[in-house]
């Protein structure tokens, strides 16, 4: 009897044993979430933008006479300063048509004098002709005739006065002109570059050709190329900073002072093009990004800042500090399109309706709905098991 009792004790527990095994790959296994605590911190909303770097005032320097470019007085680089000679034109074409100015001014003068003279003798002719007539010993032919003379005399020498105010003018333009050989600078700054060598010919005649540009580096203005979707957000009087490539850890601060009314793209602005062509523009030009140029300027004593370089931009559209923060993560929005987080309390998960503010790439402000130290839940074991389960490889958790 013993006997049968452990052959039966042998054959139950191993059955016992799968059974316990059984129920214990079948017991599901606890919700695992990923949270994180409601916290207190600064929050700034941003818009990011691409810009370039130009100097606040730079003139292009060109010659407004033709000629030869005899000296170039500056080199790339140099700093000048306001009325300093920069370059020469060769004067020779300049000082002969003064000369020649001149010498129609002094021709108009020498026949201004001769009719002068005539005029005397006409005057004394026309009264000797007025006595005789008067006396009876002239014909009234011959009177007349002395009459249109002088008047004829007058009207010369009043066309002379003419000539001479033109010859005048003539030789004012030449002697301009002739100044106009030494180019001086405009205002204070720095040799940015430089367009045309010494012994070239620069032609002045359809347009002031550049010699070199001139720019003051102590103020750099940045255009910023602000998306349409961003720039209903941004107004002047906006903070604004920027980094550059040779130099992302320094940021140099600044103030918003414009955006342009127009946008980068200047294809609205050809008017040449026929309506056929306008119309397949428009429908290419419906796909492609529209930016509009937001306008800062900065200091720069040091001339660290260089013309044409590029500007990682941030503006700063808003900003609050000491506020409720989550990850932008934690927030959805429910079918009411109210923004709701799940937070985690004793174990249990609670849905909770919240108001939020201001965003940056990573937490958001929360107004009202929750309180400090809250668990907000970014994430769960299961959502993470089917979401691989879906795709065929595990999911790694959302960000903190």
């Amino acid at each position: 009897m013993v006997f049968l009792k452990k052959r039966w004790l042998y054959f139950l527990l191993p059955l016992l044993a799968m059974f316990a095994v059984f129920a214990v790959l079948q017991r599901p296994e606890p919700v695992q979430y990923i949270t994180s605590p409601v916290r207190y911190g600064n929050i700034e909303q941003t818009v990011l933008a691409s810009g370039t770097l130009n100097a606040v005032n730079q003139v292009n320097v060109g010659s407004q006479v033709s000629g030869q470019l005899k000296s170039l007085k500056v080199a790339l680089g140099d700093q000048v300063t306001k009325d300093q000679l920069i370059a020469e034109i060769d004067p020779i074409l300049q000082q002969y048509t003064l000369r020649q100015a001149q010498a129609s001014l002094d021709s108009a003068k020498a026949q201004k004098q001769a009719k002068q003279a005539l005029l005397r003798q006409y005057e004394l002719a026309y009264r000797r002709q007025q006595q005789m007539w008067r006396q009876d010993a002239t014909s009234k032919a011959s009177l007349e005739e002395a009459a249109a003379t002088l008047d004829t005399t007058r009207a010369a020498i009043n066309q002379l006065d003419a000539e001479i105010t033109s010859a005048q003018v003539s030789v004012d333009t030449a002697k301009a002109n002739l100044g106009y050989t030494r180019i001086t600078a405009p205002i204070s700054g720095t040799v940015v570059s430089i367009v045309t060598k010494e012994g070239q010919t620069v032609a002045a005649s359809q347009s002031v050709p550049t010699i070199i540009k001139l720019a003051n580096l102590d103020t750099m203005t940045v255009k910023a190329e602000i998306s349409e979707a961003d720039v209903i957000h941004v107004k002047p009087g906006m903070s604004v900073w920027f980094t550059t490539l040779g130099d992302p850890d320094k940021r140099y601060h600044a103030t918003l002072r414009a955006i342009e009314p127009a946008s980068t793209s200047d294809s609205s602005d050809d008017d040449s093009s026929s309506s056929s062509s306008s119309s397949s523009d428009s429908s290419s030009s419906s796909s492609s990004a529209v930016y509009y140029n937001g306008l800062f300027d900065i200091a720069n004593m040091d001339h660290k800042l260089r013309v044409s370089m590029t500007a990682q931009v941030t503006i700063v559209s808003g900003e609050a500090k000491n506020v409720l923060l989550v990850p932008i993560a934690a927030v959805e929005n429910n079918a009411q399109q109210q923004s709701t987080v799940r937070v985690l309390e004793q174990g249990k998960v609670i849905s909770k309706i919240i108001q939020t503010g201001l965003k940056d790439s990573l937490n958001i402000q929360i107004i009202s709905g929750l309180k400090e130290k809250e668990q907000v839940i970014l994430g769960d074991s299961q959502s993470s098991t089917d979401n691989a389960g879906n795709s065929g490889q595990m999911m790694p958790p959302p960000g903190p």
